[in-house]
């Protein structure tokens, strides 16, 4: 069994090609992290109930740490959980070296005398009360469970990731709100996709067909899942969650070869038999998915799967697994794993070359009709009649014409 980062690799439950072998199941729930009861506070046992608890210490207060552990001292608190993260600015403008949560159990009679001999030790004092369900907690481990996935693909993206990548990453981290410490806004993503490729992307809250999930790509836009993976398991997700989609799908869809390359595998699926959404799925998935590619004689990794684990990207990058060149015909049939590493990936010698012969797999794909995407309305004008075709073809000569007029100026 595989593992990452030292956390067991368990497998992914869902993947795009499984969805695509059955029918879509009504009423599925949709994925969600886990939570456990004792996330929730004032649970109240025996005279007692569960605090969680959030302060800060600035380095003005060199005694505040011991202090603070007397106040837990003097009313008995049992102590269940403490971590600390890199402290940020108060409500009183007090720069802190660190802030700490704790959950611990103390009498009921004691909560309120606890809290407030907290806040004469320390800063920013906050108790989660009851009608908030461990919101605060929630947000502490998520901020955490952030901060070490992302400084930790990070630190390993300059050798392993694709040019195209890293150029848009670093666009993403200047105007995005992308970092270790912070959490970008799909809003602001999406309006950035937006300019650069036409891309946008669309929450969903469940899951959804295979089918219907390539049917999006066709008119450029992402289904961006909202779940997040749950925090024992930082490095690895069996499901899409956050994580996966704004590391791993969002910088390759911001260049415009990959995202014409992904709308390509979507506009192939429209009309196509179960047999084909399944086959497409199957190349959605060693390509967009865990695809990699050939770059000033390295290979490097332009697959969201692979971007966004740490795992499996470095055991991709290492002597282990089987590359083959990238086929659209052989990697349509290619069996996948999804319960460990993948012992084939499939290596393109470029985006515009992927791009290329998916087209020609796609021209031999059965389908009663053909599409054509006006940019201009994000819309699918379907071809079925001679008028349409002519149509299109005079705004190809069109096009042509601009293209002829711009290359004659610069010779």
């Amino acid at each position: 069994m595989k593992t990452e980062g030292g956390v067991q690799f368990t497998g992914r439950k869902r993947s795009l090609i499984e969805d695509a072998r059955k029918e879509r199941e009504n009423g599925s729930p949709s994925p969600g992290a886990s939570r456990c009861a004792d996330n929730f506070v004032f649970e109240e046992k025996d005279g007692k109930v569960t605090l969680n608890i959030l302060f800060s210490l600035s380095s003005e207060k060199k005694s505040g740490l011991s202090k603070t552990g007397k106040v837990f001292e003097t009313f008995e608190a049992n102590i269940h959980h403490i971590e600390t993260r890199p402290g940020r600015r108060t409500k009183n403008c007090v720069v802190a070296d660190l802030e700490y949560f704790i959950r611990c159990e103390v009498h009921s009679s004691d909560t309120d005398v606890l809290i407030n001999s907290l806040k004469r030790v320390a800063d920013d004092v906050r108790s989660i009360t009851e009608d908030k369900e461990g919101t605060l907690y929630q947000e502490w481990i998520t901020h955490q469970m952030r901060r070490e996935v992302y400084q930790t693909l990070r630190s390993i993206y300059p050798t392993h990731a694709c040019r195209q990548y890293l150029e848009t990453l670093q666009q993403l981290e200047k105007g995005c709100g992308y970092g270790p410490d912070r959490i970008p806004q799909l809003c602001d993503i999406s309006t950035f996709l937006k300019e650069k490729t036409g891309f946008q992307l669309r929450p969903v809250a469940g899951l959804l067909s295979a089918r219907d999930f390539l049917a999006s790509l066709a008119f450029r836009v992402f289904q961006c899942t909202q779940y997040i993976r749950h925090s024992s398991t930082p490095m690895h997700s069996p499901e899409p969650d956050c994580c996966h989609e704004l590391l791993g799908h969002i910088p390759m869809l911001a260049d415009k070869e990959f995202a014409q390359f992904s709308q390509e595998i979507g506009l192939a699926s429209l009309g196509a038999s179960d047999e084909g959404i399944e086959k497409l799925s199957t190349l959605y998935w060693f390509t967009v998915e865990f695809g990699l590619c050939k770059q000033d004689g390295a290979v490097k990794a332009y697959g969201a799967g692979l971007l966004s684990s740490y795992g499996e990207l470095m055991y991709a990058l290492s002597n282990e697994p089987e590359y083959k060149p990238f086929n659209a015909e052989e990697a349509a049939v290619q069996p996948y794993q999804d319960q460990s590493y993948q012992p084939v990936y499939f290596v393109s010698e470029s985006f515009e070359d992927a791009k290329a012969k998916l087209r020609r797999y796609s021209l031999a794909i059965q389908k009663p009709f053909s599409v054509r995407y006006d940019p201009f309305t994000s819309s699918l004008e379907v071809l079925d009649q001679p008028g349409k075709i002519q149509n299109a073809l005079s705004q190809m000569r069109e096009d042509l014409k601009i293209l002829h007029c711009a290359l004659e100026k610069l010779v």
